[in-house]
This record gives C-alpha cells, sequence and structure tokens, in this order.
C-alpha cells in the first residue's frame, strides 16, 4: 500500500516540468517576433533618399520692362448702312468673313434707280439737240467761243452802215461848196439812220441768239447734272466696304427693307490691333512714340507679340494720375482678337541683374510657385515669385540667391527637408 504513495508525487513533478519549459519556449518566441516588428517599423519612419539632378542659380544681366494691361481693339471699325433706302436682293458677306476696301456688302434693288437714269438720260439727249440747234443760229459749233462781229448778218449791217457813213460825209462838203442839193443830203442822212438802225438790231438778235444759246448750254449741264446724280443713286444700290477687314456683325436679312440709318455690316481691321494702357505719374518718363513693346495674353500664353507705342496722350488724367498711351501690336495670322485682355510689357533701356534658374525646376500649383533648394544633403522647400523667362531659363525675384543648388528632377517626388542624393 505504500508503493502508490510514492510514485504519484514524481508523476506530478515530471507534468510540472514539461509545463515550465513549454512557457519558457513561448516566451521565447513572442520576444523574437516583438523585435523584428520594431525592426520593421524603424525602417518605414526613415524614408528613403531620392535621387536628383540639380543646377546652379545663375545671375544674368537682363533688359527691364514695365508691364500694364489692356484690352485690344481694332485699328479701325466702321458700321456700314447704305446711301439710299431700299430692300435688300443680295447678301455676300457673313459673319467673320474677310472683305476688301471697295467690294460688295449688300445689294438693294435698282429697278426704281434704273428708271430715273433712263428718264434723265433722256432729257440730257432733248437738251442737247435745242442747243445744237442754238448754236446753228448764231453760226457757231460745239465749244466755239462766240464773237457777234464775225456772224454774216452784223458784218454785212456793218459795211452798209460805214459806206453810208462814208456817204454822208462827202455830202456835208458838197453841200456846203453847193455842189449837191439839199434834199440829196436829206436822203443819204435818212439812208444812214436806218442802215444804223438795222446794224443795231443785227447786233441786238445775235446777242439774242447768243443768249439762247447759253441758255441751251446751262439746260444741257443741269440735265447732266441730273442723270450723274440718278447715276449715283444707281451705284448706291451697291453697300461698299470702306476699309479692309473682317465682319464682326451683319444684322441685315435678305428681303428687308433698310433706311439710310440701318446698319447693315460691322467691319473692323485687325491688323494691326490698337492696345490701350495707363501709365502712372511716377512713369511716364520711361515711355516714348516708338518704344518697343511685348504683348501676351491668356489665349496665347506661350507666345509674344511685337509692337510699339504709337500715341501718347498730352493730358495726365487727373481722376486716376495715369497717362494714356496706345500701342499698335502686329496680329499675324488675325490669332488676336478685338476685345480681349493683354498684358504689355515696355522694353526699358537699361538692363538690371536678375537671378535665373532652369524653367523645370518650378512647380506651380494654384498660382503658387515653388522649388527645392539642395543644401547639405536635404531638399529645402522655397515659395518664389518669377519674373521673365529668358530661353529655358525663368527669373526668380525672391526666394534664391546666386550660386544655390535648386533641384531639377524628381521633385514632384520631394518634400521639405527630406534626404536626397546625386
Amino acid at each position: 500500500m505504500a508503493f502508490p504513495r510514492i510514485v504519484f508525487p514524481l508523476q506530478l513533478f515530471s507534468l510540472a516540468l514539461i509545463l515550465s519549459g513549454l512557457l519558457f519556449f513561448a516566451a521565447s518566441c513572442g520576444g523574437s517576433k516583438a523585435n523584428v516588428r520594431n525592426d520593421n517599423t524603424n525602417a518605414m519612419a526613415q524614408p528613403a533618399a531620392v535621387e536628383v539632378t540639380t543646377a546652379t542659380a545663375i545671375t544674368r544681366e537682363l533688359p527691364q520692362f514695365f508691364e500694364a494691361t489692356g484690352s485690344l481693339s481694332g485699328d479701325e471699325q466702321t458700321d456700314v448702312s447704305p446711301s439710299i433706302a431700299g430692300k435688300v436682293v443680295s447678301i455676300n458677306v457673313d459673319l467673320g468673313s474677310y472683305v476688301k476696301r471697295g467690294q460688295t456688302i449688300v445689294r438693294l434693288d435698282d429697278v426704281d434707280a434704273k428708271l430715273r437714269v433712263q428718264q434723265t438720260q433722256a432729257q440730257v439727249d432733248q437738251m442737247k439737240a435745242a442747243l445744237r440747234q442754238a448754236e446753228e443760229k448764231v453760226g457757231i459749233r460745239p465749244g466755239q467761243s462766240f464773237d457777234v462781229n464775225k456772224l454774216p448778218e452784223v458784218g454785212n449791217a456793218r459795211v452798209a452802215l460805214e459806206l453810208a457813213e462814208k456817204n454822208l460825209r462827202r455830202s456835208e462838203k458838197l453841200i456846203e461848196s453847193g455842189d449837191i442839193s439839199r434834199s440829196l443830203y436829206d436822203q443819204q442822212k435818212a439812208q444812214r439812220d436806218q442802215l444804223k438802225e438795222q446794224y443795231e438790231a443785227a447786233l441786238s438778235l445775235a446777242r439774242q441768239n447768243y443768249a439762247a444759246v447759253m441758255t441751251a448750254r446751262a439746260n444741257v449741264a443741269n440735265a447732266e447734272s441730273q442723270l450723274n446724280l440718278a447715276l449715283r443713286s444707281q451705284s448706291y444700290a451697291n453697300v461698299y466696304s470702306p476699309i479692309d477687314g473682317y465682319v464682326a456683325d451683319r444684322p441685315a436679312d435678305l428681303g428687308e427693307y433698310v433706311s439710310t440709318t440701318t446698319k447693315v455690316a460691322t467691319i473692323v481691321k485687325i491688323n494691326p490691333l490698337r492696345l490701350r494702357i495707363d501709365i502712372p505719374e511716377q512713369s511716364i518718363a520711361t515711355v516714348s512714340v516708338g518704344q518697343s513693346v511685348s504683348v501676351t495674353t491668356s489665349a496665347w500664353p506661350d507666345r509674344n507679340f511685337s509692337g510699339r507705342i504709337a500715341r501718347i496722350s498730352p493730358n495726365v488724367t487727373p481722376t486716376s494720375r495715369t497717362l494714356t498711351v496706345e500701342a499698335e501690336v502686329q496680329n499675324p495670322g488675325a490669332v488676336l482678337k478685338p476685345g480681349q485682355f493683354a498684358t504689355v510689357r515696355i522694353l526699358q533701356s537699361r538692363a538690371a541683374p536678375a537671378v535665373l534658374v532652369p524653367a523645370r525646376a518650378v512647380r506651380t500649383e494654384s498660382g503658387v510657385s515653388r522649388l527645392f533648394v539642395i543644401k547639405d544633403g536635404k531638399a529645402q522647400e522655397r515659395q518664389v515669385q518669377l519674373g521673365q523667362t529668358e530661353g529655358d531659363l525663368v527669373e526668380i525675384k525672391n526666394g534664391v540667391a546666386e550660386n544655390e543648388n535648386v533641384a531639377t528632377s524628381n521633385i514632384e517626388q520631394l518634400s521639405d527637408g527630406m534626404a536626397i542624393k546625386q
């Protein structure tokens, strides 16, 4: 009975020893896994360095600009209206069409105008026939000057009168000597008086006939003037473009009755364009006629349009204390449009030093420009203000100094303080 009591404690001891071993092994495995997790966390907390290329900020003399904004407008613009009233029978242009000066835009009904031309032409022919008859009466040809003494009737009357005058003077001498009778003298004197009346009557008739010629000539001139007016009115049936340009508006419709106050089209000349800007009072001395300008628009951000200062107002605006300046901008290909908002740079005569970096080093988001300066193996993010471009370089007005290195690749992977490798 004593043997069973000895065996039972030995079994309990063996079981306890096995359980202790298992607990030690489990604790060892748990500690190893915790060390592995700690190593992984430390590795994730330290990001890998980003490989970048760099460029050194340089200083270069750049031309200086005075920058202003304004709206583009056409060099010339005109609203075209007909010179006579009538019904539109033909339209030769549409919105956006290019027209040359003298090109027909709209044609009006000219039936009535043609009838007036025919009527006045008949009047001219009638007046010319009357003129020819009047000229034949006085013996002159068309365009020939009038000399009353060259008329046959007047010439014959003058010769007869001169002969009678001579005979009368001879008879006066003979009657004094008693060689002729008083009755013969009186007869010759009466004959002289009669011839004188005939001569004066011939002169008067010739002058009347010539006056009729002058009246007939005036009638012809008046009829020809009426004919010219009728022809002119007929030509007004064609409405022409007064300038070279593009059709900006064409409100006229086919079959519409238009008057002399009705606009049928608007023509605008867009090369060159005009750009009116206001110069602050303190910058008046920097602009002059003939100065070069460079113009950019939001529609063509990568393209510069050249021009020059064409006109300068003589007065400063009292309220804004600005000077109005007008530039002419070349518009090849008519890509710019009147009404567009534009930024103009007026080239100054002097140059100034500027810090330049490659344009690819700058990242612009929401209107804010940033780049990364590489210093002591880390990237420093800086907000910068951009200036003008010079080829593939861009001016940095502030934020970067000369000889500082900036990242030019993989900048989208960089953040402030990040380690880099080159």
